[in-house]
Order: C-alpha cells, then sequence, then structure tokens
C-alpha cells in the first residue's frame, strides 16, 4: 500500500532523498492523517527506526546515528513522506523502509506501524 522510490548507489559524503507515497489502495488518507516513519535493516540486523514525522510534521524524531544528516518530511497535499540523506556513510547501507502508524503521533517501534512499503535499496560506497 506503501510505494518507496529514490534509492540507490551513491558514494560516501553524497546525498539521496526517499520518497514514500501511497500507492492507493489503503483505505483512507493513510499518509495524510497518520504519523509516518522510515526504518531500515542490513544484512543480519534487525530492522530499526530511523526517523518518524507525526500527522502535520510537527514533530519529528530521529534515531542518534542520523541526526544533523536525515530530515524527515512530509507534503499531505501530495500524500508523501521524504527523507533526505545528506552526508551519507557506508553504514547506512540498507533497505529503506515507510511505514504508517496506527495512530497520528510519530513512533520510532516497529509493532505501531500497520502499512508497509516494499522497501528501497540504498548503497553506500566508501
Amino acid at each position: 500500500q506503501l510505494v518507496e522510490s529514490g534509492g540507490g548507489l551513491v558514494q560516501a559524503g553524497g546525498s539521496l532523498r526517499l520518497s514514500c507515497a501511497d500507492s492507493g489502495r489503503t483505505s483512507g488518507r493513510i499518509i495524510s492523517n497518520n504519523g509516518m516513519g522510515w526504518f531500515r535493516q542490513a544484512p543480519g540486523k534487525e530492522r530499526e527506526i530511523v526517523a518518524a514525522i507525526n500527522w502535520n510534521g510537527g514533530s519529528t524524531t530521529y534515531t542518534d546515528s542520523v541526526k544533523g544528516r536525515f530530515t524527515i518530511s512530509r507534503d499531505r497535499s501530495k500524500n508523501t513522506v521524504y527523507l533526505q540523506m545528506d552526508r551519507l556513510k557506508p553504514e547506512d547501507t540498507a533497505v529503506y523502509y515507510c511505514a504508517a502508524g496506527r495512530g497520528s503521533l510519530a513512533s520510532t517501534q516497529v509493532t505501531s506501524h500497520v502499512y508497509w512499503g516494499q522497501g528501497s535499496q540504498v548503497t553506500v560506497s566508501s
């Protein structure tokens, strides 16, 4: 129900912007009304939160390793959530997932999200 785009291969220090759009098959305007999160999963590791945003963009939270480098935002009129990733590092390499929360608040918990995208590969070379 959610579709990510914008992943790819980039050199360390470079930038990428991920987008997450509602495929149109979800009930209601999920991206517009719900808290949203970006998660990532590297090979052999558990899925972890990267950033989360509440329903109107007024509240955001980031995992420590991306603070100051990544920015989560949303455009409710376009039903889209973004993750701007700057000064990328090889350790940012992972599959990135966007997810819609159960409610309107920003949540960092995997289990608090009910709709997930298929994932977008981000690879950062050294």
